[in-house]
């Protein structure tokens, strides 16, 4: 019964603050993480969730930090192929990347480790998945809160789809909109299947909070190199 409120509360706190991001009413990004957390934390204490339950247990940080950094490297050999490839490195030339390299630095260490990575995976893969493994087992479990991760990514694909001269084109039109944010919901969603693997494989949040880091850090600034 705990795990089940948890768990509807949690997507509560999500739904709210997916509404209050369409509608532009967030704050800066400190002020938004942090009151993200502090209400998921809110919750995971009132339902009784344990640090096991979180992935935040100290016995785990060992074999966290080993998935993670496994995760770290596979994505950089990743990335480095397809910024390689002719056919696949015009996707990693985002005008996001158009930034100076302490501008980098801060996006990598403030906004994507502590604003994006550490809130969203303490969210889909602690407060999240720990409830629905009690709920459902780890299958179901993973399935369900990888789909409502990938239904998380909704609006910043809408935000954000027009800064990548690759889908620029595709995104001036309604349907190819729509094209785009059903292959955000299938990527993030699957990335999300990934995470969970690694949250349930370490079982510690360390490893998915690295993977998670990796792809858009590492994205970023192999993007950085691509348009300078």
């Amino acid at each position: 019964m705990k795990a089940r409120r948890c768990f509807l509360l949690s997507v509560c706190v999500l739904v709210l603050f997916t509404v209050a991001r369409g509608y532009g009413l967030l704050g800066p990004p400190v002020e938004t993480a942090a009151v993200l957390m502090g209400a998921l934390i809110l919750v995971a204490w009132t339902t009784g969730a344990t640090l096991a339950d979180l992935g935040l247990a100290r016995a785990d940080v060992g074999a966290g930090l080993r998935y993670g950094a496994g995760a770290l490297g596979l994505v950089l050999l990743v990335l480095i192929v397809a910024a390689v490839i002719p056919a696949t490195n015009g996707f990693l030339h985002d005008w996001r990347a158009q930034i100076s390299g302490g501008r980098l630095l801060y996006a990598l260490g403030v906004s994507i480790v502590l604003f994006t990575a550490i809130p969203e995976e303490f969210a889909f893969r602690g407060v999240l998945l720990g409830s629905a493994l009690r709920m459902w087992g780890p299958w179901r479990a993973s399935l369900v809160t990888s789909v409502l991760f990938g239904l998380w990514h909704i609006a910043p694909t809408l935000h954000t789809m027009s800064d990548n001269r690759a889908v620029r084109g595709l995104s001036a039109t309604a349907g190819g909109q729509a094209l785009l944010v059903l292959g955000s919901i299938a990527v993030t969603s699957v990335a999300g299947l990934v995470f969970c693997w690694l949250r349930l494989r370490s079982r510690s949040l360390i490893a998915p909070i690295m993977a998670h880091a990796a792809i858009n850090g590492l994205a970023l600034t192999v993007a950085w190199f691509a348009v300078h």
